[in-house]
């Protein structure tokens, strides 16, 4: 089932980089070819860029990939390891979950608001940062759960 799960996370990631080249593609051919610019593109690529890197950052790109400053971590021994893994993941992911309901309250209060161009709902540009922050909260849960069974340190949540 994990597999199942990873591969549709990775099919709609691909889904939306591939709808954000091709939004990309039609914007510069109206601009450059025809000379005649067109306002959706713009808010299409800019929504669908938000979009690719929270839903990626949620789904797709394990823990270990994610930019880090490690000096010190490479510097200390297993314990220490395990230590700054603990305290790390309960401080973001502690501060994910107080992030998540007033989130939640804002993106669902801005479904009144639309994009100026396209008229989209704002609910739907902000609601991968919603799920962006209950991924974190999960990657966060289960990593420390793996830190305080002494367990793998470098830990990615699979989906």
């Amino acid at each position: 089932m994990s597999v199942w799960l990873r591969r549709a996370a990775n099919a709609v990631g691909a889904g939306l980089f591939l709808a954000l080249f091709g939004v990309f593609i039609i914007q510069i051919t109206a601009r450059f070819g025809f000379n005649r610019p067109l306002p959706w593109t713009d808010e299409a690529a800019v929504i669908l860029y938000v979009w690719v890197i929270l839903w990626a950052t949620a789904t797709m790109v394990p823990q270990r990939e994610h930019v880090a400053f490690d000096l010190l971590w490479n510097s200390v021994g297993r314990d220490g390891r395990r230590v700054m893994q603990i305290g790390g993941n309960l401080l973001v992911g502690a501060l994910a979950a107080l992030a998540l309901p007033a989130s939640w309250d804002y993106v669902r209060f801005m479904v009144r608001e639309g994009t100026p161009v396209l008229g989209l709902p704002l609910f739907w540009v902000y609601l991968p940062f919603v799920l962006m922050l209950l991924a974190l909260v999960l990657r966060c849960g289960f990593a420390l759960r793996q830190a305080l069974r002494g367990q793998e340190l470098e830990v990615e949540l699979r989906l």
